[in-house]
């Protein structure tokens, strides 16, 4: 007679490749599967009903009706709760509207564990061969190809066997620095096979690499951050986890370094900190003797900030030569390769040896706290300023009004402005990926919610932005999952982006002149509100400023109080 471990070894080894997919990732942490399913599907959705009668705890199963929301969901989740998920998608047609979040989440070093079914090879003959003409439609000679230059890794589920430890592969190589997604196709006849009793259980196989940066390197940084006369930091994309987010506000203040977001995506140091000095970093490159880059893709602009030519410039972040990019050419007199959650607190550790010039850095600290304080009023004296009329920066100064003493994280695209917006805590502000796939803010904020339901999660978007978030699949999985999230659109009735770029380019173009943009305008402008008002939103339209405070505070009411989802239309003056 069999013992009860028995039994349970023998009912593991009647598991489809199927069944143990989502084992599998619950042993890897993965909390949720962010699914557009398909006829590649039937082996997976048996496996969750047997798991379900079995009463086996699994990662939870959402259903995303468009693929580009569950790829953004699975980068908000990450960004709040540092955990990969995953994202399964439906063969190549699902693949391929998943990958433009493939080349976000690429260029902001985000773990995902994206899947897609592949259509059945055979025709006849084995259990899940092709049964309806999509079966042939779908096939591809080369279906990783649309999302290889993206993914770190990909794969074909070859044997059912493999299932298990190729997920455990594929997870360490997502979650290793630099972090990023991978991708593994699977076959429907493979997900149907038995995969034995090893895909399901026990710890993983492998472990995330975490790289750490050469102590010489950071001793040098150290050294010429200490003797520095007039030192610059730009950071993009943060400084590290909450801790050593942290420790860099104190290390800008000790040692009196002024610190520029320029088109930072990710929050480094609070703009109300002394050290912040806003987002243009010409002013401070022109006289830079050392300019230290925390992972940074692009720090400045080439054509528009000259640096100082004797200056010495640190690039230190995951990569810090962005090696996927064939084109960067930002000067890098010392790259320090490692997570910024090490290397920040190691610089620190570092320049503790380092003899303070007490007299110079405290000159240097009056004299920054001065010019920060100014660029603070400044900002916020211009985005007041409009007199009646409603721009981004009147909109995002109030927003932060109505945000104040909220526990919140913005998720920016194209919408609210940092500066005018108030950020001041680590995971607080979140701009769209440098990659511009856009439609990525809304489902992102819903992605985060799910992360950290007590957090109040707002998705400011453009118009155009909004549009191609696919804003009826973005508002319904938001109130079929619960994960309300307040989402404000500010709406120019145009690209206002591609506006600008003509106008950078031709200033004195035509037009300019004539005010009239080709293939920029989209007016008239749906009715916004009446498509929120269909996933059961509560919404309002703004047009003057004295709304805007109100409608933002009974928006945020909502969504923490009564836990509903909030849409706040803003309509902002003509350009």
């Amino acid at each position: 007679m069999t013992n009860a471990a028995d039994s349970q070894a023998a009912a593991d080894s009647r598991l489809s490749a199927g069944a143990v997919i989502f084992s599998r990732l619950r042993a890897l942490g993965v909390d949720y599967v962010f699914a557009n399913s398909g006829t590649d599907f039937p082996p997976i959705i048996e496996g969750l009903a047997q798991a379900a009668v079995a009463g086996e705890e699994l990662p939870e199963a959402v259903v995303v009706p468009h693929e580009h929301a569950a790829m953004g969901m699975a980068h908000g989740h990450y960004l709040i709760s540092g955990r990969a998920q995953a994202v399964m998608l439906h063969t190549n047609v699902g693949l391929a509207n998943g990958a433009i979040g493939a080349i976000n989440a690429a260029c902001e070093n985000v773990p995902v564990l994206l899947m897609s079914g592949r259509t059945p090879t055979t025709e006849s003959g084995r259990f899940g061969s092709r049964t309806v003409p999509i079966g042939w439609g779908q096939e591809m000679r080369d279906q990783a190809a649309l999302v290889r230059e993206s993914c770190k890794w990909d794969c074909e589920l070859r044997f059912p066997e493999h299932a298990g430890e190729l997920l455990d592969r594929g997870h360490a190589i997502a979650g290793s620095t630099p972090k990023g997604p991978v991708y593994m196709s699977l076959p429907r006849e493979v997900l149907c096979e038995p995969a034995g009793a090893d895909g399901a259980g026990g710890p993983p196989k492998f472990r995330p690499m975490a790289a750490a940066p050469d102590p010489g390197d950071i001793a040098e940084a150290a050294e010429w951050l200490a003797g520095a006369k007039r030192p610059l930091v730009i950071a993009q994309r943060g400084a590290g986890d909450r801790r050593s987010f942290e420790a860099f506000s104190e290390m800008a203040t000790e040692w009196a370094l002024p610190v520029c977001s320029w088109w930072a995506t990710a929050l480094a140091i609070s703009t109300e900190h002394p050290c912040h000095v806003g987002p243009d970093p010409g002013p401070w490159l022109e006289s830079a003797d050392i300019v230290l880059v925390l992972n940074s893709l692009a720090p400045w602009w080439p054509d528009k900030h000259a640096i100082n030519p004797s200056a010495r410039v640190i690039n230190m972040g995951p990569d810090p030569i962005f090696s996927r990019f064939p084109v960067r050419n930002f000067r890098s007199d010392l790259s320090i390769g490692g997570e910024l959650s090490i290397s920040v607190p190691m610089l620190i550790d570092e320049l503790s040896k380092h003899r303070r010039d007490a007299p110079l850095i405290e000159k240097r600290l009056n004299r920054l706290k001065e010019r920060s304080a100014k660029i603070r009023e400044d900002t916020q004296d211009s985005a007041r300023s409009a007199a009646g009329s409603i721009t981004k920066a009147l909109a995002s100064a109030v927003l932060s009004d109505a945000l104040e003493g909220i526990e919140s994280t913005v998720f920016s695209e194209l919408g609210a402005v940092l500066g005018p917006l108030k950020r001041t805590e680590h995971n607080s502000w979140f701009q769209e990926p440098h990659s511009g796939g856009l439609g990525w803010s809304f489902p992102a904020a819903i992605g985060a919610r799910l992360a950290d339901p007590e957090r109040a999660c707002v998705a400011t978007m453009g118009d155009g932005s909004y549009i191609f978030s696919n804003p009826v699949a973005c508002h319904h999985v938001a109130d079929s999952l619960g994960a309300p999230v307040l989402a404000v659109v500010l709406n120019n009735g145009e690209w206002g982006a591609v506006r600008r770029s003509v106008a950078d380019l031709y200033p004195d173009g035509h037009a300019v002149k004539a005010n009239e943009m080709p293939l920029t305008s989209l007016s008239p402008s749906p009715d916004f509100p009446m498509i929120a008002k269909a996933g059961r939103a509560w919404t309002r339209s703004v047009d003057r400023a004295e709304e805007l405070l109100p409608a933002f505070s009974a928006a945020l009411s909502v969504v923490m109080k009564e836990k509903r989802q909030a849409f706040v239309e803003v309509k902002l003056a003509p350009s």
